[in-house]
């Protein structure tokens, strides 16, 4: 999501720069976007003299099966320009902005701190079609390994699919999740003969 965003802000003629902890990641997007991009390591130093200064903040964190970490204060909100904006797009996994609230597509935004808020759940459903024929088409094959083979022995065949086993037999399979919301821990391999 924060690549699109990143592409779409390049070919407004915007002055784009992206904080990222993976080295790999930011070689990738200086390789395609070249010069016009700038990549910084995500720390509370970089991010707070990005931010303030920011007329655009796209939140675009993503730590898989967990909440995302509160990256911005709500003390950098303040700090804003008035009538910044900020879209929050890891609104679905807690926001990674303090002052971030879930919105709607009927009611999208809101201001905090002179500051515009975009935090809409579920962005995708703007455009349902469209994004029912992606995830489809990203999914499809594996429902097909599930039903093609049952699931034990799709999820042995497969470390994607057994990636994406959140429960297995009612016990957690996901560290992260398993944190989030209070219950025990068990692995995988430990539940699947």
């Amino acid at each position: 999501m924060g690549t699109a965003a990143a592409r779409i802000a390049i070919g407004l003629g915007a002055h784009v720069t992206v904080l990222d902890i993976s080295q790999a990641r930011m070689a990738y997007l200086e390789d395609v976007f070249g010069n016009t991009i700038e990549t910084l390591f995500s720390n509370p130093e970089n991010i707070e003299k990005k931010v303030s200064g920011a007329d655009l903040v796209i939140g675009a964190v993503l730590v898989p099966g967990a909440a995302a970490p509160k990256l911005v204060s709500e003390e950098l909100v303040q700090a804003m320009k008035a009538g910044s904006v900020i879209v929050d797009v890891a609104v679905d996994q807690g926001g990674c902005i303090a002052t971030c609230r879930a919105t709607t597509h009927q009611e999208p935004t809101y201001v905090a701190h002179g500051v515009v808020h975009y935090c809409v759940a579920n962005m995708p459903g703007a455009v349902p079609r469209t994004s029912t024929y992606a995830l489809t088409n990203a999914t499809l094959g594996y429902a097909l390994q599930v039903a093609n083979h049952g699931a034990e022995a799709a999820v042995r065949g497969s470390g994607h699919l057994a990636a994406g086993v959140n429960t297995w037999d009612g016990a957690c399979t996901v560290e992260a999740v398993a944190s989030a919301v209070g219950v025990d821990f068990t692995t995988l391999d430990s539940l699947i003969h």
